[in-house]
């Protein structure tokens, strides 16, 4: 890709993160007092929050920790990278961590950190390095997956609220893209392709992460 494709693409990208946060934000208020309704798994709603807070903190933590290298060079690779961890015990933790994190006043917290990650984001060219769980990554590389949590996970607060899970356009066509990138890089577009076109239903369990 040339230079003005790749800026183009890295302006969506921060764009895309921008609306995916304030739906977020959006789905957030309307929790209420329902913060110990189940949320997704063994997660309560705060700790299904908490778990998307994430998706902001870890932008900020990891600026503060700049790579020397590049070790992961796409955002696929990312998700190879972290399949592993992501299955751990520990994922569920820091979830419930992040949920008890928010405080008293979830909404006013979350509103405090896109605060100060969205201004920090909007300010960088998409060739800086940082550090991440899987190693050296730049951040364009990294923010998709950023968008991409936001996306999944509020939508799943959307559902446990019981209210509509649509997102805006353009953070969904980044999650859908990257949905296809993931299904062709484990080898299941076949599958993924006959079950979205009414040709048959994915596997019990199924899963591209």
């Amino acid at each position: 890709m040339d230079r003005d494709g790749a800026a183009n693409d890295w302006e969506r990208t921060k764009t895309a993160f921008v609306e995916a946060t304030r739906w977020y934000q959006e789905v957030l208020a309307q929790v209420g007092d329902r913060w110990l309704d189940p949320g997704l798994g063994e997660w309560d709603v705060r700790a299904l929050a908490g778990h998307t807070s994430r998706s902001l903190l870890t932008v900020e933590t990891y600026l503060g920790q700049p790579a020397d290298a590049v070790d992961v060079p796409s955002t696929v690779d990312y998700y190879a990278a972290t399949r592993r961890i992501a299955a751990g015990p520990a994922v569920a933790q820091r979830g419930r961590d992040a949920g008890q994190a928010l405080g008293e006043d979830p909404v006013a917290v979350v509103a405090q950190i896109a605060s100060r990650v969205l201004p920090l984001v909007a300010g960088l060219g998409g060739t800086e390095l940082l550090t991440t769980v899987a190693g050296g990554m730049r951040i364009s590389n990294y923010l998709p997956t950023r968008v991409f949590e936001l996306v999944v996970h509020t939508a799943d607060l959307a559902v446990a609220l019981g209210i509509p899970a649509e997102p805006p356009s353009g953070p969904a066509a980044l999650a859908l893209g990257l949905v296809s990138d993931l299904a062709i890089a484990g080898g299941h577009a076949s599958t993924v392709l006959l079950a979205t076109t009414g040709r048959g239903g994915l596997p019990t369990a199924f899963t591209l992460l």
